[in-house]
This record gives structure tokens, C-alpha cells and sequence, in this order.
């Protein structure tokens, strides 16, 4: 864990393990001890009726609280990750749209086979660049239309499209002489709605369709059909590398865009990102525990215990990052805040 992600996960622990204490107390103590008389601490401050009442209320508005947190913490669109392993970049598009030319172009060298023979890329073909400092993997993928006899070819679609599934950029690519078959193609294997704000359309063969008011009416293909932004729609020459820099320009800052913390995340603890994936998925378990204890805490003394063990749960999981949160931890903060046995 870097220094912030560490410092926010042991604040969390604190508090969790001072939550458990007081359940504790509540649980085990509160018909024998007048609970809440020393106390002098964030759970001590509402006015309940009854001690026990206002400890086992307060644990709850302050796990609460803390769920909250870690909401917001999750709703990185998982950015830490990101940077930490890179981002997927996949190109698409029909048979001889020249995906594999962009690719030898990004990649800058030869990295694969280009023909005017249609299926010439079967498979996935990948490698690792470097757009504006973040790492990304490039994919290359068979041509995909809708009808093929070739088995090897419908399995290389079949891999296209786990390609664009998996993509956290999709680069859409179509020949500019042939536009009605690449939108139908594309679209037939886009995976839905929501790739849009990460797709980016590439309309190739510049050099062949290049007149003013044509070139304009490409432009909007994307914004009409596809219901992309203007902006985010290209129209270049793999063969003459014309309007190429604008499109890699384009591709750096989405990649920068995709990974950059939120105005709205910078500056306080929410702005440490997760950069594991274990690490979500034991703070998405701790958070579905929150939520659990919550409910049950609000249903009476009867379902106390089974409320605890929420609790008990959730310091499990971010256990599972910090380390694990013992006994005597709970005892110490229990003792610490309630006079028991005195």
C-alpha cells in the first residue's frame, strides 16, 4: 500500500475496531454495567434514551458514515487499477478497413502482416506502448463481419469481440469507400450502450475520398450513426500518415482522461485509488457488510448479535488488506472507553 491507500485504511480500522468495541459492550455488558458514563468519544455524542441506547445507536450512524466512504472510495472507475496495470486499447473493424496498418503505425515497426487478402489477421495480435506516460496494451483483431464459412475466421471474430468487451478504449475502424458495411459491421459487434464514451471512430483511406465537402460528411458518421461526439471521430491515411497526428493526439488525452482522478476526488483521503484488484473486492465485501449490520441494527435488541457479526465480518475483510484486527485490539479500545468492572 502507498502512503495515502495506507494511511485512509488504517483510519478505517480504527474506526471499525472502536465500532466492534462498542457493540461488544453493548452485547456482553450493557445489563450489568451503566454503559456510556467515561465515554468520551464520537459515539458518546447523541442523545439517546438509555445508555445502551445511545452507544449501539451511535456505533450505527457511525458505520453508517463509514460506508459512505468507502462508497465514494469505489467509485474510482477503477483508475488505480488502471494505472497500475495499463490500459486495453483494441482496434476493430470490417475485413481491409486497416487495422493492421494502424497498428504497424502505432507500434512503429512491423509488429503485423498487412495484405489487400482479406482475413489475413486471424487472431489477437498485442503489444505495449506508451501514450502520454501510461502504459496501454494494443490490440489488433480479425475483421469482423456477420457471415463467414471459415471456421478459423468466425473464431478469430469470436475473439474480436471479447477484445471490444474487455477494451477500456475501442477504436472503431472503417474504409472510407466502403462506409455503410464498416457501420454495419462495427456495430454489429459493439458490446453496447456504454462503450461509447470510450469509442473512437476511424474512417481510413483518406487519400482515396479526400475532398472537402465529403471529408465533412464523414465527420458526422459518428455523432449520426453512432452517436459519438463530434470530436471523437477521424478521418485519415494509413498510406500517407495524413491525419494521423490528430488522431494519436486524440487517443493520448482519452487515455490520460481515462485515468486521471476527478476534480471532484482530489484532494482529500477518496483521492488514494485502489490499485488491486483483491483490495476491491475485500472493501466492496466490507461495504455489503456495513450495509447489512445497518439494516439489522435497526430492528431491536432481538437481532443485536447477528448485527455484530456484521461488523465482525467487515473488520475481517479490511483485515484482509491492513491485517487482521485482534482480540486484544477490541479489548484495549473497550476498556479504554468504558469504566468495566469499576
Amino acid at each position: 500500500l502507498d502512503g495515502r491507500l495506507s494511511n485512509l485504511y488504517d483510519s478505517w480500522r480504527k474506526r471499525l475496531t472502536k465500532g466492534l468495541a462498542h457493540a461488544e459492550a453493548v452485547i456482553d455488558f450493557g445489563d450489568d454495567e451503566h454503559l456510556g458514563d467515561e465515554a468520551e468519544d464520537e459515539f458518546q455524542t447523541m442523545d439517546y434514551d438509555g445508555a445502551q441506547e445511545n452507544v449501539w445507536g451511535a456505533v450505527g450512524e457511525s458505520m453508517t458514515a463509514l460506508a459512505a466512504e468507502m462508497k465514494r472510495h469505489l467509485a474510482d472507475d477503477r483508475r488505480g487499477e488502471l494505472v497500475r496495470t495499463g490500459l486495453k486499447v483494441a482496434i476493430i473493424g470490417p475485413p481491409n478497413a486497416g487495422k493492421s496498418s494502424l497498428f504497424n503505425i502505432l507500434a512503429q515497426r512491423d509488429a503485423a502482416i498487412v495484405s489487400p487478402i482479406e482475413g489475413t489477421t486471424r487472431d489477437v495480435l498485442e503489444l505495449t506502448l506508451d501514450l502520454g506516460g501510461v502504459r496501454c496494451t494494443l490490440s489488433d483483431t480479425a475483421g469482423v463481419r456477420q457471415e463467414t464459412e471459415d471456421m478459423i475466421e468466425r473464431e478469430g471474430i469470436k475473439r474480436a469481440r471479447s477484445a471490444a468487451e474487455q477494451a477500456d478504449i475501442l477504436v472503431a475502424m472503417i474504409d472510407g469507400t466502403d462506409i455503410h458495411s464498416g457501420i454495419t459491421a462495427i456495430t454489429d459487434v459493439l458490446p453496447g450502450p456504454d462503450i461509447i464514451s470510450r469509442l473512437l471512430l476511424v474512417i481510413n483511406k483518406l487519400d482515396l475520398v479526400h475532398t472537402e465537402g465529403n471529408t465533412e460528411q464523414l465527420l458526422k458518421i459518428g455523432s449520426n450513426v453512432l452517436g459519438i461526439p463530434h470530436n471523437g471521430t477521424f478521418i485519415l491515411s494509413c498510406e500517407t500518415s495524413e491525419g494521423f497526428d490528430e488522431f494519436l493526439s486524440a487517443l493520448t488525452d482519452r487515455v490520460l482522461t481515462r485515468v486521471e482522478t476527478p476534480d471532484s476526488l482530489v484532494g482529500g483521503d477518496e483521492s488514494a485509488l485502489i490499485t488491486r484488484a483483491r483490495h476491491r473486492q475485500h472493501v466492496e465485501a466490507a461495504v455489503s457488510a456495513l450495509e447489512r449490520f445497518s439494516k439489522l441494527s435497526g430492528q431491536g435488541s432481538m437481532v443485536v448479535d447477528m448485527a455484530a457479526e456484521e461488523l465482525r465480518l467487515t473488520v475481517s475483510e479490511l483485515g484482509r488488506i491492513t491485517g487482521a484486527v485482534d482480540v486484544e485490539d477490541v479489548l484495549d479500545v473497550l476498556f479504554a472507553d468504558f469504566c468495566i468492572g469499576k
